[in-house]
Order: structure tokens, then C-alpha cells, then sequence
């Protein structure tokens, strides 16, 4: 196995953790193998986008996910260091409005796929961060939505001692009681 795969307080949000096969010229690993992700995580996913983002120190990004065309993320972090977080937002689910938290880097390796149903966000630590990901539909702007970050109905926990950057659209970010969500 190239993966090893562990579900987290949301059993749906799974941290995946490669092989890394290392010595002293350096390291290689898989960073996705279709057939080992569907066997292990959801055997019906299909990627049609990777996306990749720079950001700095204290930037904040999300809580973002689509009402429409909602996506599948597989994240990772490929220089630097983040705090990943997923809030369930499906009203039919017993973890409605729960939340998981999980550092990623470029030293740990680690990835988490966050289903469709969940929003996504992360913080950065390190003085930058490249962050990729793939997901299972396209980005849409008419459905694009935002829970503000620090929704005390939520209480994610942070691990900043610092106000985050932030976009002006996750600034605006509504509170989940007022959020558009999944069935």
C-alpha cells in the first residue's frame, strides 16, 4: 500500500498519508494514485480540476465551499505549513456544524480529502504556504459561499495568536445559522 488512510472525528474526512520513500539525495513519494483512492477513501470520485495557491504568513482562507456543483477536495501542502479545517454542513447529518483540524506540510506529507457537503479552510503558519488541491467539479462563482471563519457557533480553534488576513469575500462570510446548506 502507498497510503495509509485514517478517518478523523468527521468519518467522512479522511487523512491520507503516503509512502515516503527517502535517503540522502532526497525523497519521493505518490501523491495520488486513483486506483489506492478508491479503494481506500470513495470509490466514486472523479478529479477535474487541481488548483494551487500561494499565500503568507497569517493569511486565512475560507470557510469556503459551493451550494451547486458542490466539490470534493483533495488538499496538500507542497512548501510551508497550514491548518486545515473542515465544518460539516450537511442538516441531515449528526455532525452538522462539527468541525476537524489538521496540520498539513511539507514535512509530514499528510492530505485530507473533504467530501462534498463540507466547507474547507485553512490558516497559514509557516512564513508561506503552497497549497494544492483537487476537486471533483468546477469552480462556479454564482455558487461560491462563505462561513465566516471564527463563527463562535462553530468554535474552531484556531492555533493563531494573531488576527488573520483575509479576503474582503471571507470577511463577509455569514455565520452558519444564516448559510446556505446541504440537505
Amino acid at each position: 500500500m502507498a497510503i495509509q488512510v485514517t478517518a478523523t472525528a468527521l468519518p467522512e474526512v479522511k487523512i491520507i498519508e503516503p509512502r515516503v520513500f527517502g535517503d540522502a539525495r532526497g525523497y519521493f513519494y505518490e501523491s495520488f494514485n486513483g486506483r489506492e483512492f478508491s479503494e481506500q477513501v470513495e470509490a466514486s470520485v472523479e478529479f477535474v480540476q487541481d488548483n494551487h495557491s500561494r499565500s503568507a504568513r497569517g493569511v486565512l482562507r475560507g470557510l469556503h465551499y459551493q451550494i451547486e456543483h458542490a466539490q470534493g477536495k483533495l488538499v496538500r501542502v507542497v512548501e510551508g505549513e497550514v491548518f486545515d479545517v473542515a465544518v460539516d454542513i450537511r442538516k441531515s447529518s449528526p455532525n452538522f456544524g462539527n468541525w476537524v483540524g489538521v496540520n498539513l506540510s511539507e514535512e509530514n506529507h499528510r492530505q485530507l480529502w473533504v467530501p462534498p457537503g463540507f466547507a474547507h479552510g485553512f490558516v497559514v503558519l509557516s512564513e508561506s504556504a503552497q497549497f494544492l488541491y483537487k476537486t471533483t467539479d468546477y469552480w462556479y462563482q454564482a455558487y461560491e459561499r462563505s462561513i465566516v471563519w471564527n463563527d463562535p457557533e462553530i468554535g474552531i480553534e484556531w492555533p493563531i495568536d494573531f488576527e488573520p488576513l483575509l479576503a474582503a469575500k471571507d470577511a463577509a462570510g455569514k455565520r452558519l445559522a444564516e448559510a446556505d446548506h446541504f440537505a
